[in-house]
């Protein structure tokens, strides 16, 4: 277990992104912390340059604890779990709840945020192009989106939506670390991926994390959460 420390926690925070994830996180676990917050270019909805004073990629979420400077929302949820221990974001150790809890706490970046990534990157490349090569462009992009994009982003779906049959939460019937990572994605999806009332289990989870206290109080300090417009 890390040593607790006295320092105040700074959250390099980007608005609507993942760092939307640790702000909530803090709030629940009743953390002190400070904001740092970063605008994204209006054109190119980026983070701005300023970020890459802390870190060397210059993306968010990061955090600076004393000595400690921390990037990837992921590892930030791990380390801030593990230093200021609670039973109400992480299940029991070797239980089975603890290995869903593992699985989709990375399966939100290592799995679902991929293929939204790439619904984007796909989404800019038609309509990014002038006009001269935007017909040469279309057809390539649009076979990828229904050939591989879109089939990936509904089986991904399907999956969260039938884990939700399952259970209340993602690694049980308690809420959990789990759940903040999970947020984005799903978020995400709402913009992205078509995710609405044909998955009622989705649906109704966005509703009930969004009905959080502490999902709230993130939101009134770092603005909402999920991401910007595509």
């Amino acid at each position: 277990m890390l040593a607790k420390e006295t320092s105040l926690i700074i959250v390099h925070h980007l608005e609507n992104s993942r760092s939307h994830r640790v702000l909530w996180l803090l709030e629940e676990l009743g953390v002190s912390y400070e904001i740092k917050l970063y605008k994204r270019d209006p054109v190119t909805m980026l983070a701005p340059p300023a970020l890459r004073a802390v870190h060397p990629l210059g993306k968010s979420p990061v955090i600076v604890d004393g000595a400690i400077t921390l990037g990837e929302s992921g590892a930030i949820v791990e380390y801030l779990v593990e230093k200021y221990p609670a039973p109400a974001m992480a299940p029991a150790r070797g239980t089975a709840e603890w290995a869903r809890y593992l699985y989709w706490l990375h399966f939100a970046e290592g799995t679902a945020m991929p293929s939204l990534l790439l619904k984007l990157v796909l989404h800019r490349m038609a309509t990014a192009p002038p006009w001269p090569i935007r017909p040469i462009v279309a057809p390539v992009v649009r076979r990828a989106r229904d050939q591989i994009v879109t089939p990936r982003l509904a089986e991904n779906l399907d999956l969260m939506e039938a884990e939700l049959n399952r259970s209340t939460w993602f690694a049980g019937e308690a809420f959990s670390a789990a759940d903040i990572q999970m947020s984005y994605p799903i978020e995400a999806s709402v913009r992205r991926a078509g995710l609405d009332a044909r998955r009622p289990k989705l649906m109704a989870y966005l509703q009930r994390i969004r009905e959080r206290p502490a999902y709230r109080r993130a939101a009134e300090r770092g603005g909402p959460g999920g991401p910007p417009a595509a």
